[in-house]
């Protein structure tokens, strides 16, 4: 009975490892890719000359003011992935903008959510059942890029464990990498808020996800290609799916790696912090300068009476 069941579970995983994703899970992809793009609210800055705040545009504000800008954006967020790896191999970025059906396709989502009269169609797809459909296929299609973008970079680079790695990581999680320069088209700038600084789980997920591909592909974990992905692309949807339906931002990583993290890398002691604190106390509170005493205060008023008289 247990081999039986492992057969059919590994026959299951390749039957899932062979379902092709083009056109029914790359379009959940760039539903939900666009539908982030959406979300990104405006906001106003400091104008540099001054008359009035400068208006940072929204996604919705830009679709209508520079459509072309906008267009630009979502396939930034829908192929941003294929881009930074292309430039990472050294192939050219644009090689995949000739694949005119996933162009074409993704276009047509951005002209639905953005333009449908009525918003009818951003509000099917944003209603919360459908939109959790989306979102665990287009896990589906996330973890398929990783074990892609790993085997790629291991057919060109044999030994390059850690260009399996780059690779597999910008192709999971190269729109949220790309989130600086996308903003930039919308004109705004906001450094701090840099993927790599501030990893979301989707990226945190990729990065380990490559790790395992790379073992698998360098034969140092023993496990299928086939059985990786299906295991792997199902923890994916699991923990997308329950944080979007529970609108949650915590990482599913964070207990291992408060734990983890401290042991191996250090942690900001008491005594630092508390010295950080005490040399900016010490900064902000400099001490007055000394009060002038009252013969200098009488030799200055003389001075300035016979000023006056002369």
């Amino acid at each position: 009975m247990e081999v039986a069941g492992a057969l059919q579970l590994g026959e299951l995983a390749a039957a899932f490892a062979a379902l092709p994703v083009f056109p029914l899970f790359d379009t959940a992809y760039f539903i939900v890719s666009v539908l982030y793009l959406k979300y990104e609210p405006g906001e106003c800055g400091p104008a540099p000359l001054a008359a009035r705040p400068a208006l940072r545009l929204g996604a919705v504000e830009m679709s209508r003011k520079s459509p072309f800008a906008s267009w630009l954006c979502a396939m930034l967020h829908c192929f941003g992935s294929y881009i930074l790896a292309d430039l990472l191999l050294g192939e050219p970025p644009i090689a995949y903008f000739s694949n005119n059906s996933s162009v074409i396709l993704a276009t047509a989502v951005w002209y639905l959510i953005f333009f449908c009269p009525m918003n009818l169609f951003y509000k099917c797809v944003s209603f919360l059942p459908v939109k959790l459909i989306f979102v665990a296929m287009k896990e589906v299609v996330r973890v398929r890029k990783i074990a892609a973008g790993v085997h790629h970079a291991h057919h060109r680079y044999h030994h390059g464990w850690f260009i399996m790695m780059a690779t597999g990581w910008v192709k999971g999680s190269g729109v949220a990498l790309m989130s600086n320069f996308e903003q930039l088209l919308r004109g705004v700038w906001k450094p701090e808020t840099n993927e790599i600084l501030h990893m979301s789980f989707p990226t945190k997920a990729s990065l380990y996800g490559t790790i395992l591909f790379t073992l698998q592909q360098t034969h140092w974990l023993p496990i299928s290609e086939a059985n990786l992905i299906f295991f792997f692309t199902m923890f994916m949807i699991v923990c997308k799916v329950f944080m979007t339906a529970t609108h949650s931002h915590a990482s599913p990583f964070a207990p291992v790696e408060s734990f983890i993290c401290p042991v191996f890398f250090g942690s900001i002691s008491s005594g630092d912090t508390n010295h950080q604190h005490g040399a900016s106390h010490e900064v902000s509170h400099a001490p007055p300068p000394p009060a002038k005493s009252k013969e200098e205060l009488n030799e200055g008023t003389r001075k300035r009476k016979a000023k006056k008289a002369e």
